[in-house]
């Protein structure tokens, strides 16, 4: 970390908006006319619309980060947590990952937490859920199905196969929906090179406590959506809710009780927990209270944009609030990085305002659903056409030419080349196999010899 005369942006978060707003205040920004800092306990930011095709294969893993240090070579980029903040003093107290916590001054702030899987306590899931927020999560969960198909082809237990076969997801949200259609998608695949296992012997079980799946793109695309699904050999239980999962056996609302050993939980997201320790205003559900501008009400020197954000929709009307999606988060992000730069200098601030253009949702290979919305008419379009427009619209989207190339050139090998259905389960462990060969043998057992007062007795005797 730099000391600097110059006044400081903080930006705490890398993710999607702290990535894009450092960037387009870096861009705006005068030689030398301020530092740009951004905080983050990772060093890269991940484009979370892609996990799914990351935990099918169809995209490799690194493709979907962007380094930090890599697109923002002019800042300060610090690997850790902001776990203070100091509104009188402006300053905040930074966690690194390793050593003591030290206090960073600042003259602007930018909130870019974002958000973390909303969770609820049922018995069993933290012990045996896997999230999808993260690239790491991704990663494992492809690595963790193919390993139940290793298992499942190797053994004789029907108890134990029928485990490793069934397959449960919560949340039919944009995650539960594309992640259960990719996966099985990739099941699918792989059950061609295991003599033992088909397709029919696997359960794929979609579970959400609303009474549709894909609320994002509209009852009828939901509803296709859902009969899609359906005719995959995916069973779908909707108004129903998780009640247990101890030791991987599943019970829902519904009465159904069944033993899976894959259990992926997606049922929607909150704002960072950490928000509550900084002293700002929130909304009744835990976001940062905005205004139209993106400043934090009762401030001039904080913004905040994104997942963290409680931010009026200007083009949606009175009472209405942006929806947590990339499309705000870049266009806010932009607007952000602007006004931040007019506060820099005085000027006024500009307010947020954009109209929803639709959403998009890849089910697997070749199969989509795509709601756009054109004026004030709305074009549905479902199947390989609407698949299309996902991909093209995510490959876009996601930052740097770098990435943009790299996931393009993964598509267009995954067009003559088969998927790759190998697991790397180890990769979580990657040191058993060396602690095994390397840790010293036990010490031999010690026979203990016996006292000499008591071999004399003995020979007395």
């Amino acid at each position: 970390m730099s000391t600097t005369e110059r006044p400081r942006i903080l930006v705490v978060g890398g993710g999607y908006v702290g990535l894009y707003a450092a960037r387009r205040i870096m861009k705006k920004m005068r030689y030398g006319e301020a530092t740009v800092t951004v905080v983050d306990p990772r060093s890269y930011m991940t484009y979370q619309p892609f996990l799914p095709e990351t935990a099918a294969g169809s995209i490799s893993p690194r493709h979907v980060v962007v380094p930090l240090r890599r697109v923002l070579p002019g800042a300060e980029v610090l690997t850790g947590r902001v776990v203070d903040i100091d509104q009188d003093r402006k300053v905040a107290t930074v966690e690194p990952l390793v050593g003591e916590s030290y206090q960073l001054p600042f003259d602007y702030l930018v909130m870019a937490l974002g958000a973390v899987s909303r969770t609820f306590p049922i018995p069993g899931l933290a012990e045996n859920g896997i999230g999808m927020k993260g690239v790491e999560e991704a990663i494992g969960l492809r690595n963790h199905v193919l390993e139940q198909l290793d298992k499942a082809d190797s053994t004789t237990d029907e108890d134990i196969r029928r485990k490793a076969l069934t397959f449960v997801f919560v949340g039919g949200g944009f995650a539960g929906a594309e992640t259960i259609g990719e996966v099985e998608d990739m099941a699918r695949d792989a059950a061609k090179y295991y003599p033992n296992v088909k397709r029919e012997d696997m359960r794929f079980i979609l579970v959400d406590a609303a009474d549709k799946i894909l609320p994002e793109v509209g009852p009828q695309l939901g509803k296709w959506g859902l009969e899609h699904l359906q005719e995959r050999g995916i069973e779908v239980y909707l108004s129903t809710s998780m009640k247990s999962c101890v030791d991987k056996h599943v019970v829902l609302a519904n009465g159904l009780e069944v033993d899976a050993s894959t259990i992926v939980w997606t049922a929607g997201v909150k704002p960072n927990p950490a928000l509550a320790k900084f002293g700002l205003p929130l909304g009744p559900r835990g976001h940062v209270d905005t205004a139209p501008t993106l400043q934090v009400r009762g401030t001039d020197y904080i913004w905040a944009a994104g997942d963290n954000a409680q931010i009026p929709d200007l083009a949606a009307g009175e009472g209405a609030w942006c929806p947590p999606n990339a499309q705000h988060a870049l266009r806010q992000a932009k607007v952000l990085g602007d006004n931040v730069i007019s506060g820099l200098r005085g000027f006024p601030q500009q307010e947020y305002k954009h109209a929803n253009k639709g959403a998009v949702a890849g089910l697997g290979l070749h199969k989509g659903v795509a709601m756009i919305v054109v004026g004030k008419a709305r074009i549905k379009v479902k199947g390989r056409l609407a698949w299309y427009m996902h991909r093209g619209y995510h490959g876009m989207a996601v930052p740097t030419w770098n990435r943009k190339i790299r996931v393009f050139a993964d598509w267009t090998l995954g067009m003559f080349l088969k998927r790759e259905v190998v697991s790397l389960g180890a990769i979580e462990n990657p040191r058993e196999e060396f602690y095994e060969a390397a840790r010293p043998a036990p010490a031999p057992a010690v026979v203990q010899q016996p006292k000499a007062a008591e071999t004399e007795k003995a020979g007395a005797a």
